[in-house]
């Protein structure tokens, strides 16, 4: 099953960074995000990849194109250009580096995709999500509840404590950024039927929007409660805080 990662936004809440290299580049722990993302999925034996790319694109086929040489011990004869690899950490990943259009919204990007997956189903996620979730898991609640698209849930944590007050301004209880008040959310790490893409009109046409909704009205879309981390990386305080996680020992999702 391929994996498709939305790749292509302009990250404009993080453009201390993304002035310079596209949100799936900037890095955690010396590694862009998109690495920490796709180590997530071939953890689980999925290695075969389509990163829509957009804003900044050649910056991410620039990374993939060096990445061989860049995880290698090599000797090179100038003279000849022969080169002799001696020690290879890559990967094995197949990625496609598929250019989708600077403008394109997520539903339009994804539907350029529709001729690499070859109506096949397919999985989905965002280029700045970080989780621990099972995608084996994953796989199989989508296999059995046997709907066109499974979307992973999450209740990402407060950004501020919470309080409960009775009677007189008298607090009863108080909760230092309690997990999600209760909400799940859209956490990406979807699963897909190909019939999926036929809900997609246009460049134009959010994923998030149109889609999904008319999906969830007709009853084709089921959620897989992950209880589990889950970290969107949206501002430079995001950054910051994956950054600690890493250099700490802490990383959740590290494999």
């Amino acid at each position: 099953m391929k994996v498709l990662i939305l790749a292509g936004g302009f990250g404009t809440r993080l453009s201390e960074e993304t002035s310079v290299v596209p949100k799936p580049l900037v890095e955690i722990g010396g590694k862009p995000i998109l690495w920490h993302i796709m180590k997530c999925y071939s953890r689980f034996g999925f290695n075969e990849f389509v990163i829509l790319l957009g804003y900044k694109g050649y910056s991410i086929k620039e990374f993939f194109a060096n990445y061989f040489l860049h995880q290698s011990d090599v000797t090179i004869d100038l003279a000849t250009g022969k080169m002799d690899v001696h020690r290879n950490e890559s990967e094995p990943w197949k990625v496609t580096l598929l250019d989708t259009g600077e403008m394109t919204m997520t539903g339009g990007r994804i539907k350029k995709a529709k001729a690499i997956i070859n109506n096949e189903p397919f999985m989905l996620t965002y280029g700045d999500g970080l989780s621990d979730v099972n995608i084996a898991e994953l796989v199989s609640f989508h296999s059995q509840h046997k709907k066109l698209i499974t979307m992973t849930s999450v209740q990402p944590e407060g950004r501020f404590g919470a309080l409960e007050i009775m009677g007189e301004n008298v607090v009863t209880s108080f909760r230092e950024k309690p997990k999600g008040d209760g909400a799940w959310i859209n956490g990406g790490f979807f699963v897909c039927q190909p019939e999926v893409v036929n809900y997609i009109k246009d460049d134009n046409t959010v994923f998030e929007k149109e889609p999904l909704e008319t999906l969830a009205v007709e009853k084709q879309l089921v959620t897989y409660k992950h209880n589990g981390f889950w970290k969107c990386m949206d501002t430079l305080r995001d950054k910051t805080q994956l950054n600690e996680m890493w250099n700490s020992g802490h990383a959740k999702w590290k494999v």
